[in-house]
């Protein structure tokens, strides 16, 4: 039995380690930042008018922060991804490129490119340059 324990405890600390390769299907953008820092703007020049002006300030400043970070062209990426399981789910890469079609492997909460691993990551160009 103590043998059988050994056993299944090597077994399962050896899957645990195992990383599929998912696909990328699309990027998407956020101005979830923009929105943030206008909001939190927003609230604080709104707070002269008291709690209600801070509320309102706040929703405009969410608004136009959104927008203005959209404009800039500063949106975030994101990529929306199947994993191997046939899931479909959004993961920010704010080190790495990647076309629709790409493969990539999920390490921790982002992608990275197919054939990474943390021993050869500086082989990896990060934001699609060489």
């Amino acid at each position: 039995m103590k043998k059988f324990g050994i056993l299944a405890l090597s077994i399962g600390m050896l899957t645990v380690g195992t990383v599929n390769a998912a696909e990328i299907v699309r990027e998407v953008t956020s101005e979830t930042s923009g929105q943030a820092t206008g909001g939190m703007s927003g609230m604080m020049a709104g707070s002269v008018g008291g709690p209600i002006g801070a509320v309102i300030g706040a929703g405009l400043g969410a608004l136009f922060g959104g927008s203005g970070q959209k404009a800039l062209g500063a949106s975030e990426r994101i990529y929306l991804v199947r994993t191997d399981s046939g899931e479909l789910k959004e993961y920010r890469s704010p080190n790495y490129v990647f076309a629709e079609g790409d493969k990539v492997v999920i390490y921790g909460n982002r992608p990275r490119p197919y054939g990474w691993t943390p021993e050869t990551a500086e082989a990896f160009a990060y934001n699609g340059a060489n």
